[in-house]
């Protein structure tokens, strides 16, 4: 059962934005979706892509996962929900555009900075993915910008990763398909995107 603030949340999209929105819904429903982005973000629940983007639905298809990581192309007998969905969104929706979402006080790449191991089964592991982003921040960032290096280098080692994936790497080639990056800084509101120079900068 969803707690009562969940259960009220609903009742108020029942009463004030279903009305406005029932016509969108029923065209999404029976025309099925044609999105124009696949957003990877981050499952922090202070970073909403739909609502940084201002986007309604049907609008964006979203993947969300710890640190916003995309793993490299590996298939195999295993389990891999995040390279299944983008799958799905580049061969199947036949997306134009992939975003890759990162955000400021990530808790997935404080981790990855921590002198102390991440505990969990599961964690550990699927943070291990940025190591070689982490490993060329604190090469050449002193300790204390290490954060915000560190998940901006994240960013473009889930882009790399991307490419790895041969049906990207076609489409990208083709031009059929644009790969982004971008990050989002809770506290100020700043979307920043990546450059072709390798900087970010405010939208």
């Amino acid at each position: 059962m969803p707690t009562p603030e969940l259960l009220a949340g609903y009742h108020r999209f029942r009463a004030a934005v279903w009305p406005e929105r029932r016509v969108l819904f029923e065209r999404l429903a029976s025309e099925g979706q044609q999105p124009p982005a696949l957003v990877i973000a981050c499952s922090d629940s202070r970073v909403d892509p739909a609502m940084i983007f201002g986007t309604a639905p049907g609008t964006l298809f979203i993947v969300r996962n710890v640190a916003a990581l995309v793993p490299p192309y590996g298939p195999d007998s295993a389990y891999h929900g995040t390279s299944a969905a983008i799958e799905y969104a580049v061969t199947v929706l036949e997306v134009p555009n992939v975003i890759v979402l990162g955000h400021a006080m990530c808790g997935g790449i404080a981790a990855l900075l921590s002198p102390q191991p991440t505990q969990g089964a599961f964690i550990g592991p699927w943070i291990s993915l940025a190591r070689p982003a982490a490993d060329r921040v604190l090469a050449c960032t002193p300790v204390s910008a290490a954060q915000d290096a560190c998940e901006h280098e994240v960013i473009k080692l889930s882009l790399e990763n991307l490419r790895t994936f041969p049906f990207i790497a076609e489409r990208a080639a083709a031009a059929r398909l644009r790969l982004h990056g971008a990050r989002f800084a809770i506290s100020t509101g700043i979307l920043e995107l990546l450059q072709p120079d390798g900087s970010f900068a405010p939208a």
